[in-house]
């Protein structure tokens, strides 16, 4: 076992723990997936590594839990899409992380709470006020342990495919370099184009695909990302 961000010496818990690494054969390609543990004791994180990432300019995906789009296919979100598209980047990169962040899901606000708050947005509210009038933060995420993991797998600058600003935020004030942000854009879907809308209008995503579904661009028929998109069929570069 690992221990990562000075905890060595005792004088504060580890923010996270290396535990375990493997190779792990999946559907995109072969990865080693290393295991840590949250230095809060509460959430088991991992890492999906492909290639040589030390040094500069991996390619690097921060990725949400979400239990309804990750495992269930739900399509009131685009997580499940970017979950795929972004190890299908990686794979085509030929290196790259993808750490998989528990702990996450609703945006950090626990899977029974976002369930209900999915209920609220079926009712009329958007993703945000759904949170907020659970009593919750509309982004409850903190980025310190992914950037942990990050130095301990050597990284130390990023291109970082990502909508979201925040992260890029994160990531730098915990002390990665973020060289490039890559978009991760993902067909819209009549089921979660309020969604995105809101993601864009309140949360500060970067979604300029959206512009075509607005515009009465048939979204089924489109096939998702654009130039320069993790999610095309060219290298995100």
């Amino acid at each position: 076992m690992r221990e990562i961000d000075g905890a060595s010496d005792g004088s504060r818990p580890p923010v996270a723990e290396r535990v375990v690494d493997l190779r792990l054969a999946t559907a995109y390609g072969d990865f080693l997936a290393v295991g840590y543990r949250d230095g809060n004791g509460t959430d088991e994180q991992m890492a999906l590594v492909y290639g040589d990432v030390t040094g500069e300019g991996a390619l690097v995906r921060l990725h949400s839990e979400c239990l309804t789009g990750d495992s269930f296919g739900s399509r009131h979100c685009d997580c499940g899409g970017q979950l795929s598209a972004g190890l299908s980047a990686i794979v085509r990169e030929g290196r790259g992380v993808l750490v998989y962040l528990r702990g996450h899901e609703g945006r950090g606000i626990g899977l029974l709470a976002k369930l209900q708050a999915m209920k609220l947005q079926a009712e009329g509210l958007d993703t945000v006020e759904a949170n907020l009038a659970l009593g919750l933060p509309a982004d409850a995420r903190d980025y310190q342990v992914a950037a942990e993991i990050l130095h301990d797998l050597g990284v130390r600058s990023v291109r970082l495919m990502s909508n979201n600003p925040l992260k890029r935020e994160a990531l730098q004030r915990h002390g990665v370099k973020v060289t490039e942000e890559v978009p991760l854009l993902i067909t819209p879907q009549e089921e979660n184009i309020f969604y995105l809308r809101t993601k864009r209008e309140r949360l500060g995503h970067h979604l300029p695909h959206l512009e075509d579904a607005e515009s009465g661009a048939e979204t089924g028929a489109e096939t998702g990302g654009g130039t320069g998109s993790a999610d095309g069929t060219e290298p995100p570069r």
